[in-house]
C-alpha cells in the first residue's frame, strides 16, 4: 500500500491524497472539514467507446444492472440503504468512464463505501434483471430521441466520427440493446470492472486513513482485493481519431430547428486547452458572448444558443448549439459561420479575453462550492490524467493565457473542416454552403 499527497492544501482544507491498495485500486481523497456531508465514487475507466459491435449499449446497460442486486442486497435494500439514511445514490456512463456516486451524511460514509462496493463489484447480473432493464432502456432511448435539442448532439458526433465507437451514442441503439445478450453483458462486466481500473474518490469532513480502511474492508468482503497488479494508466493520446465532414439532416416535425455546428478539438491533455476554454467563453459561452449578442439579443433569432468544447484522449469537439424557428435556420447559420471566420481571422478583443478569463475562474471556483463536485473533480482527474491540477495551478493556468495563443488555437481548431447536425422539418433543404466556409 502507497500514500502520497498531491497536494497539501491550507490549514487542513482541501488537502489531497491518494493510495494504492494491493491489486492495483486507487483511492483518492479531498479534506473539506467544514462541511457535513460527504461524497464517493467509484469511478470505472469503462465507457461507450470500448464497446465492440456485440457489446454496444453494454457500458450503460451495466450502470442500470449493478444497481439490480447483489448476494447481500436486492435492489429495494440497495437504494433503500442510502436513502434511508438521507443520501442519494446514481450512475453515468459517459464515452471513456462510468461512475457510480453516492452523497450521505458524514457520518455515514461506512454505508456509501459499503454499498457502491457491493454494487461495483458484486452484481449479479441475473437473466430475469436484464430482460427487466432492457424494457427500461428502451424507454429512456425513446424519451432521449425525443428530445431534439438532446438528440442533435449525438447526431453531430455521428456525423463528425462516423461509425466508431466514439461515435456511436452511449445509450446504444434499440437495436443494440434488443441484440445484446447477458452473457455478453456478464463478460463485458467481468473482463474490465476489476480493481486496476478503479478510481475511489471521497470528498467532504473525511480523514483518509479511515476511508482507505473502509474501502480496503469493503473490497475484501467482496474478494476483490489483493494481488500485485499495478492500476491501469490514462488512456494515451495515440493518433488522433479520424474524422469527417458533411451534414446530416434528421426530419421531423418539429416546431423548432435544433442544430449543432462544429468539429473536432483538443485532446484533453492538450496545454491549449485553456486558451481553447477562453476562446470558447467569448464565443458562445455566456449571455455575453458573441453569439449571444448577434444571434438572440440583437437579432432574436433563437433563445437558446451556445457555444462547448468536450475532449477525449484522442480528440475533442468543439460545437455551436442553436434552437430556433425553422425559417430562420439560415440567417442563423449565416451568423455562426460568419463568427467563427471573423474569429480565425481577427482573434478576439482584449475585453473578450479578460471577460472569458473571469468567466472561467469563475465556472471553476464556483463549481467546486460542494462534495460531489470535488469528489468528481479528484477522481475524474486521478483516472484520466498524468498529474491532478490544484485549483491555483488551473487558475494560474487560466490567467497566463495570452492573445497570441488565442489566435494560434482559433486558427488550428475553428479552420478545420466543420460537420452541421439538424433536426427539423426539412426534407429536400440543402445545407452543404455552411461547410464552404
Amino acid at each position: 500500500m502507497i500514500t502520497t499527497t498531491l497536494h497539501p492544501g491550507k490549514d487542513g482544507v482541501g488537502v489531497v491524497r491518494r493510495t494504492v491498495l494491493p491489486g492495483g485500486l486507487r483511492v483518492v481523497t479531498e479534506s473539506m472539514p467544514t462541511v457535513r456531508s460527504v461524497a464517493v465514487g467509484m469511478w470505472v475507466g469503462i465507457g461507450s467507446r470500448d464497446e465492440s459491435p456485440e457489446h454496444m449499449g453494454a457500458s450503460h446497460f451495466l450502470e442500470h444492472l449493478l444497481f439490480k442486486g447483489t448476494p447481500t442486497r436486492d435492489a429495494l435494500e440497495i437504494s433503500a440503504a442510502i436513502e434511508g439514511i438521507g443520501g442519494e445514490i446514481n450512475a453515468f456512463t459517459a464515452k471513456e468512464y462510468t461512475c457510480y456516486y453516492a452523497r450521505v451524511l458524514d457520518e455515514d460514509l461506512r454505508v456509501a463505501i459499503d454499498v457502491l462496493a457491493d454494487v461495483v463489484t458484486s452484481s449479479l447480473i441475473t437473466p430475469e434483471d436484464v430482460e427487466a432493464e432492457r424494457g427500461v432502456i428502451l424507454e429512456e432511448i425513446a424519451m432521449h430521441d425525443d428530445d431534439p435539442s438532446d438528440a442533435v448532439h449525438e447526431q453531430f458526433s455521428a456525423e463528425l466520427y462516423g461509425d466508431t465507437p466514439i461515435g456511436r451514442p452511449i445509450l446504444g441503439t434499440v437495436e443494440s440493446i434488443n441484440e445484446v445478450t447477458r452473457d455478453r453483458i456478464a463478460e463485458y462486466y467481468r473482463r474490465y470492472y476489476l480493481p486496476t481500473h478503479t478510481v475511489v474518490s471521497v470528498a467532504g469532513n473525511i480523514d483518509h486513513e479511515q476511508v482507505v480502511a473502509l474501502v480496503a474492508a469493503a473490497y475484501e468482503r467482496a474478494g476483490a482485493l489483493g494481488g500485485d497488479a499495478s492500476p491501469v494508466s490514462p488512456r494515451l493520446a495515440g493518433p488522433e481519431v479520424e474524422s469527417h465532414s458533411g451534414v446530416k439532416v434528421v426530419h421531423r416535425p418539429t416546431e423548432q430547428a435544433n442544430l449543432v455546428f462544429g468539429t473536432t478539438a483538443l485532446v484533453r491533455t492538450d496545454e491549449r486547452r485553456f486558451a481553447l476554454g477562453v476562446l470558447n467563453a467569448a464565443l458562445g459561452g455566456g449571455m455575453s458572448s458573441r453569439l449571444f449578442q448577434e444571434i438572440r439579443e440583437k437579432r432574436g433569432l433563437a433563445y437558446s444558443t451556445y457555444s462547448y468544447t468536450s475532449a477525449h484522449a484522442d480528440t475533442g469537439q468543439f460545437g455551436i448549439y442553436v434552437g430556433c424557428l425553422p425559417s430562420k435556420i439560415d440567417d442563423v447559420l449565416k451568423i455562426c459561420r460568419e463568427e467563427v471566420l471573423r474569429v480565425v481571422a481577427d482573434g478576439i478583443t482584449e475585453e473578450e479575453i479578460f471577460r472569458g478569463k473571469g468567466q472561467m475562474r469563475g465556472g471553476l471556483v464556483l463549481g467546486l462550492e460542494d462534495t460531489g463536485s470535488r469528489m468528481s473533480r479528484i477522481g475524474k482527474g486521478e483516472l484520466v490524467f498524468d498529474e491532478l491540477l490544484s485549483v491555483d495551478e488551473v487558475l494560474g493556468r487560466i490567467e497566463a493565457v495570452t492573445p497570441e495563443e488565442i489566435s494560434e488555437v482559433a486558427g488550428e481548431v475553428l479552420s478545420r473542416p466543420m460537420s452541421l447536425a439538424v433536426i427539423g422539418p426539412y426534407e429536400d433543404k440543402d445545407f452543404t454552403w455552411v461547410l464552404n466556409g
